[in-house]
């Protein structure tokens, strides 16, 4: 086995200070990233709650079936298509 070789204190100081400042780096990264996905979440799950409701209603009509639409329903579906204008 090879002995250890001596590093410079300077190409030591250079490494760590360059890991430190990854570190850093990410940490802020992240923590500017993470709201932007839970808005991105958010929005994917209310933009599934709508499709999931299309589709029930799309199977509803298929099967020849009156669809059952609350009006609460029908503002929420008028809500969200509205707010893409």
């Amino acid at each position: 086995m090879v002995p250890p070789v001596a590093v410079s204190p300077l190409i030591k100081t250079a490494r760590y200070s360059a890991l430190l400042a990854g570190i850093v780096f990410g940490k802020r990264r992240y923590d500017e990233l993470k709201p932007i996905a839970a808005e991105e979440r958010r929005i994917e799950e209310e933009e599934k709650k709508v499709r999931e409701e299309q589709e029930k209603i799309a199977k509803a009509l298929a099967e020849g079936k009156r669809p059952c639409l609350f009006l609460r329903d029908y503002w929420q579906i008028c809500s969200h298509v509205c707010s893409f204008k």
